[in-house]
């Protein structure tokens, strides 16, 4: 949500700022723009739409500067256009800001009967009026940043510049990420790495409460009190070329195809052994492990989807009782907290804001075994939690998560693997086999991804269809969710998943010869009762497209379509069944023509509430 780059140095920067607000496009946006010091003091150009479209118009107006901060819009406060567009303006300083100021409207009316005119609906603006108040009583912009930062409620990054203070950008943060690039002859800062890899790998990531002031020559960062504070500069291992599309059509696609390899990459730790190890998720791991009784997963969206699979695998296998949470209902609820609980928070960028205040309130309930699975290596999760587990699936771009989902599932079935070995719940020749299992799971979605053309067919008889229903079982449920969610997301097909057994509790009067009813049959111990629920669609005329193995006994007929997946994986079936749901989410968005990557009214990084 929103993206934000800033940049001091010597030359021109504007092709910086505009090459990071696109490789950000990802996150979402309905507008951008951007703002910069030149000759002519502080000039801003906005646009509403893309990135390309404001790009258009810097080379129209033929924009140069050396100092300036750049910004896509992902509307809260205020209606998609440009004159809420970011940056705002206040007398010669212009803002731009990541977040949602909570008491922004008090804040207004204060400004307003100081005499302050605003021009936008957002909350933005109020930031930057508040600094160009501050600057009548503060000794220099930095000043007047960090105490417009003590009245601020709420979640941001923002960055700043003003007319009178040339090569200086201050950035601040607090709820919201902010990421540093040091450079010989500039110094940058954006929402994500990804944004600065174009100029720098060296990185320093900045804590809640920071402050920090850019030149072309040095960065000093200090608390909203003015306390110096040190932050490790570190070397980013990214890629540039990871978020580039390469020969595919869109980043939903190409993130689908990268799954084997994003697997083999998470599950690199096995090597050749037979078993596995506690120390993979943290020095402290093994002594936590056996001291928990029970497990809290904490996450959002897809993340909870691969928290509710997990749950069958902790109870079946390591014998934990698992309670899996919405983290935006979590935080508000005064829960009976458990110390000997292991919290497990799961986010794909480790900066959803739910999921990060959940696992405060958790540790603040007085939790404080805390695991995070993430796939950002310095994010704000991580670094909240003693223990971790990166999935090393790469840069994800498209919104409709793929690749972190899938490797979410392998890192926590590792997990699952070590608690039930440290909990002694299986035997080792079980944990041996069940270690080879994992081991096969990348050759197992290729073999899945080779039914591309089938779910292409599929996606041609969803395509004009208004709504669908999921279907599945026992572990199979979270993964008809998560199909639900996918088609729902990309395609604005209205898409609903059940517990199968649930169809006579409602959900069959849904069922006519319109509705698509989607099915995850492998086989498994609830095969045959899932027999009946769908002979019971059948019946009334519903049209059934039933994802199954070669032994199921489904076969294609009148009004019900087979696929069938090359090799059932036993207790990793979950994760190779959610391919082909990717696949016809995929196909069925193409075939209506919406947009793939980024769906209308989503983002990716859900960085407020």
């Amino acid at each position: 949500m929103c993206g934000i780059v800033a940049a001091v140095g010597r030359r021109n920067i504007v092709g910086v700022l505009l090459e990071g607000l696109r490789k950000l496009e990802y996150r979402g946006y309905d507008s951008a723009g951007v703002a910069v010091l030149n000759g002519n003091g502080l000039v801003r150009v906005r646009s509403a739409g893309r990135v390309a479209d404001l790009t258009a118009e810097t080379e129209k107006q033929q924009l140069s500067g050396d100092t300036g901060i750049a910004h896509t819009r992902w509307a809260t406060h205020g209606a998609p256009c440009e004159r809420n567009a970011h940056p705002h303006i206040s007398n010669g300083l212009a803002v731009v800001h990541n977040g949602i100021i909570e008491n922004h409207e008090a804040l207004r009316s204060e400004l307003k009967a100081a005499g302050y005119e605003f021009t936008s609906d957002t909350d933005t603006e109020v930031i930057a009026h508040l600094v160009h108040q501050n600057l009548a009583n503060a000794p220099d912009l930095v000043t007047a940043v960090r105490r417009a930062c003590t009245r601020l409620i709420g979640a941001y990054a923002i960055g700043v510049i003003q007319q009178d203070n040339p090569h200086t950008t201050i950035v601040a943060r607090e709820g919201s990420p902010l990421v540093l690039g040091l450079a010989d002859d500039a110094n940058y800062a954006a929402s994500d790495t990804a944004a600065l890899l174009q100029v720098t790998r060296r990185m320093v990531h900045l804590e809640n409460g920071d402050v920090a002031v850019l030149t072309p020559d040095r960065i000093s960062i200090t608390r909203q009190d003015g306390t110096p504070v040190s932050r490790e500069e570190t070397e980013s291992q990214l890629s540039a070329d990871a978020v580039e599309l390469g020969p595919y059509a869109h980043y939903m696609q190409k993130e689908i195809f990268e799954q084997p390899g994003a697997i083999i990459n998470t599950l690199d730790m096995l090597g050749s052994t037979q078993t596995v190890q506690a120390g993979w998720f943290g020095a402290q791991a093994e002594d936590i492990f056996k001291n928990i009784d029970r497990i809290l997963i904490l996450a959002c969206g897809t993340s909870y989807h691969a928290g509710l699979t997990a749950r069958y695998w902790l109870e079946g296998l390591a014998k934990l009782p698992t309670t899996v949470e919405v983290a935006s209902e979590y935080r508000y609820r005064d829960s009976v907290p458990d110390p000997r609980t292991l919290v497990i928070a799961i986010s794909q960028s480790g900066e959803t804001a739910d999921t990060l205040a959940a696992l405060k309130h958790a540790q603040d309930l007085g939790m404080p075994h805390a695991l995070a699975i993430c796939n950002v290596p310095e994010s704000a999760i991580i670094r909240a939690c003693p223990l971790r587990f990166l999935t090393h699936a790469g840069p994800e771009i498209g919104v409709a998560s793929t690749k972190a989902f899938t490797t979410q599932l392998a890192a926590l079935y590792v997990l699952t693997l070590v608690l039930a070995k440290v909990k002694a719940s299986i035997s080792a020749d079980k944990l041996s086999s069940l270690v080879s299992d994992l081991r096969h799971l990348p050759s197992a979605i290729t073999s899945v991804l080779a039914l591309e053309p089938q779910l292409k067919d599929w996606a041609q008889q969803f395509a004009d269809k208004h709504h669908a229903l999921f279907l599945g079982r026992g572990v199979h449920y979270p993964i008809a969710l998560e199909g639900a969610l996918k088609l729902k997301e990309i395609t604005y097909i209205h898409a609903e998943a059940y517990a199968a057994g649930e169809l006579k509790h409602g959900p069959l009067a849904l069922v006519d010869k319109d509705m698509p009813v989607v099915s995850v049959a492998p086989n498994d111990a609830l095969l045959e009762k899932l027999k009946s629920n769908l002979q019971e669609v059948k019946a009334r005329g519903g049209e059934l497209f039933v994802l199954a193995d070669s032994n199921t006994g489904f076969k294609s007929e009148d009004g019900v379509h087979v696929i069938t997946v090359p090799d059932h994986a036993g207790s990793l079936s979950p994760i190779v069944h959610t391919v082909p749901l990717q696949l016809l989410s995929y196909h069925t968005a193409l075939a209506k023509g919406t947009d793939v990557d980024k769906p209308r009214n989503l983002a990716k990084s859900v960085t407020v509430e």
